[in-house]
Protein backbone atom coordinates (compact mmCIF):
# COMPACT_ATOMS: atom_id res chain seq x y z
CA UNK A 1 0.00 0.00 0.00
CA UNK A 2 1.35 3.36 -1.20
CA UNK A 3 1.74 6.42 1.49
CA UNK A 4 -0.89 8.40 1.96
CA UNK A 5 -1.37 12.03 0.62
CA UNK A 6 -3.49 15.38 2.21
CA UNK A 7 -3.61 18.12 -0.16
CA UNK A 8 -4.38 21.60 1.57
CA UNK A 9 -5.09 25.08 -0.10
CA UNK A 10 -4.40 27.84 2.36
CA UNK A 11 -5.38 31.12 0.90
CA UNK A 12 -6.60 33.55 4.74
CA UNK A 13 -4.11 35.39 6.40
CA UNK A 14 -4.92 36.16 9.37
CA UNK A 15 -4.37 35.32 12.97
CA UNK A 16 -7.79 32.37 13.30
CA UNK A 17 -7.00 31.28 10.01
CA UNK A 18 -3.76 30.30 10.18
CA UNK A 19 -3.91 27.55 12.60
CA UNK A 20 -6.16 25.13 10.42
CA UNK A 21 -3.67 24.26 7.95
CA UNK A 22 -0.74 23.78 10.32
CA UNK A 23 -2.99 21.75 12.46
CA UNK A 24 -4.12 19.91 10.06
CA UNK A 25 -0.82 19.28 8.05
CA UNK A 26 1.40 18.38 10.78
CA UNK A 27 -1.38 15.81 12.28
CA UNK A 28 -1.53 14.11 9.26
CA UNK A 29 2.17 14.11 8.59
CA UNK A 30 2.52 12.86 12.32
CA UNK A 31 -0.09 9.81 11.34
CA UNK A 32 2.35 9.59 7.99
CA UNK A 33 0.56 11.18 5.74
CA UNK A 34 2.85 13.04 2.68
CA UNK A 35 1.54 16.56 2.69
CA UNK A 36 1.63 19.58 1.30
CA UNK A 37 0.17 23.07 1.84
CA UNK A 38 -0.23 25.58 -1.64
CA UNK A 39 -0.67 28.98 -0.13
CA UNK A 40 -2.17 31.39 -2.36
CA UNK A 41 -3.41 35.03 -2.56
CA UNK A 42 -3.95 36.12 1.34
CA UNK A 43 -2.47 32.94 2.69
CA UNK A 44 1.31 33.78 1.49
CA UNK A 45 1.02 35.56 4.93
CA UNK A 46 1.58 32.49 7.04
CA UNK A 47 4.76 31.96 4.92
CA UNK A 48 6.83 35.36 5.63
CA UNK A 49 9.29 35.59 8.29
CA UNK A 50 7.98 38.12 10.11
CA UNK A 51 4.20 37.46 10.21
CA UNK A 52 2.21 40.02 11.62
CA UNK A 53 -0.92 38.31 11.71
CA UNK A 54 -4.29 40.02 13.44
CA UNK A 55 -8.39 38.65 14.19
CA UNK A 56 -10.48 40.10 12.14
CA UNK A 57 -14.42 40.05 12.91
CA UNK A 58 -15.23 41.15 9.27
CA UNK A 59 -16.83 38.72 7.53
CA UNK A 60 -16.58 36.13 10.55
CA UNK A 61 -20.47 36.49 12.21
CA UNK A 62 -19.14 32.89 13.60
CA UNK A 63 -16.83 34.02 16.44
CA UNK A 64 -17.75 33.60 19.62
CA UNK A 65 -17.98 36.66 21.80
CA UNK A 66 -19.36 37.68 25.60
CA UNK A 67 -22.38 39.32 26.19
CA UNK A 68 -23.60 38.44 22.88
CA UNK A 69 -21.38 40.22 21.14
CA UNK A 70 -21.53 38.02 18.36
CA UNK A 71 -25.06 39.36 17.11
CA UNK A 72 -23.84 43.06 16.75
CA UNK A 73 -20.36 43.48 16.57
CA UNK A 74 -18.90 41.99 13.60
CA UNK A 75 -20.59 44.21 11.82
CA UNK A 76 -20.30 47.58 14.11
CA UNK A 77 -17.48 47.04 15.94
CA UNK A 78 -15.01 46.87 13.46
CA UNK A 79 -15.82 50.85 12.51
CA UNK A 80 -14.04 51.11 16.15
CA UNK A 81 -10.45 52.62 15.75
CA UNK A 82 -8.04 50.13 17.63
CA UNK A 83 -10.72 47.43 17.83
CA UNK A 84 -8.83 44.82 15.78
CA UNK A 85 -5.59 44.91 17.48
CA UNK A 86 -7.47 44.66 21.12
CA UNK A 87 -9.19 41.74 19.53
CA UNK A 88 -6.13 40.30 18.20
CA UNK A 89 -4.59 40.51 21.67
CA UNK A 90 -7.41 38.75 23.47
CA UNK A 91 -7.40 35.86 21.12
CA UNK A 92 -3.27 35.66 21.23
CA UNK A 93 -3.72 35.88 25.13
CA UNK A 94 -6.54 33.14 25.46
CA UNK A 95 -4.13 30.96 23.01
CA UNK A 96 -1.91 31.00 25.65
CA UNK A 97 -3.85 30.84 29.05
CA UNK A 98 -4.91 27.71 27.26
CA UNK A 99 -1.62 26.08 26.25
CA UNK A 100 -2.40 26.28 21.96
CA UNK A 101 1.02 26.67 20.61
CA UNK A 102 1.70 30.02 18.42
CA UNK A 103 1.85 30.01 14.75
CA UNK A 104 5.19 29.87 14.81
CA UNK A 105 5.59 27.14 16.54
CA UNK A 106 3.28 24.97 14.60
CA UNK A 107 5.09 26.18 11.03
CA UNK A 108 8.02 25.08 12.63
CA UNK A 109 6.28 21.52 13.60
CA UNK A 110 5.21 21.29 10.18
CA UNK A 111 9.04 21.94 8.66
CA UNK A 112 10.21 19.39 10.88
CA UNK A 113 8.06 17.12 9.48
CA UNK A 114 8.91 17.33 6.23
CA UNK A 115 5.68 18.83 5.51
CA UNK A 116 6.17 20.81 2.08
CA UNK A 117 5.02 24.03 1.56
CA UNK A 118 4.43 26.13 -1.31
CA UNK A 119 4.09 29.70 -2.27
CA UNK A 120 1.92 30.08 -5.33
CA UNK A 121 4.05 32.28 -8.11
CA UNK A 122 1.68 33.85 -9.89
CA UNK A 123 0.64 35.03 -6.41
CA UNK A 124 3.78 36.28 -5.27
CA UNK A 125 4.32 37.96 -8.96
CA UNK A 126 0.80 39.24 -8.51
CA UNK A 127 1.74 41.25 -5.51
CA UNK A 128 5.30 42.11 -6.14
CA UNK A 129 6.69 40.07 -3.15
CA UNK A 130 10.03 39.01 -2.89
CA UNK A 131 11.45 35.53 -1.75
CA UNK A 132 13.18 37.07 0.97
CA UNK A 133 10.02 38.16 2.81
CA UNK A 134 9.27 34.16 3.27
CA UNK A 135 10.94 31.85 5.08
CA UNK A 136 13.54 29.37 4.09
CA UNK A 137 12.82 26.28 2.81
CA UNK A 138 9.74 26.75 0.45
CA UNK A 139 8.77 25.92 -2.68
CA UNK A 140 7.39 28.41 -5.42
CA UNK A 141 5.06 26.54 -8.56
CA UNK A 142 1.67 27.42 -9.93
CA UNK A 143 -1.33 25.82 -9.80
CA UNK A 144 -0.91 23.14 -12.53
CA UNK A 145 2.13 21.86 -10.11
CA UNK A 146 0.05 21.65 -7.13
CA UNK A 147 -2.78 19.38 -9.30
CA UNK A 148 -0.42 16.83 -9.85
CA UNK A 149 0.28 16.60 -6.60
CA UNK A 150 -3.78 16.73 -5.24
CA UNK A 151 -4.97 14.56 -8.26
CA UNK A 152 -3.05 11.84 -6.17
CA UNK A 153 -4.42 12.93 -3.02
CA UNK A 154 -6.61 11.15 -0.78
CA UNK A 155 -7.64 14.57 0.73
CA UNK A 156 -8.22 17.49 -0.24
CA UNK A 157 -9.05 20.46 2.02
CA UNK A 158 -9.07 24.48 1.08
CA UNK A 159 -9.28 26.68 4.09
Amino acid sequence: MSEKKLAIIATKGTLDWAYPPFILASTAAALGYETQIFFTFYGLQLLKKNMNLAVSPLGNPGMPMPMAMDKWFPVIGTAIPGMQAIMTSMMKAKMKKKGVASVEDLRSLCVEAEVKLVACQMTVDLFDMSSDEFIDGIDYAGAATFFEFAGESDINLFV
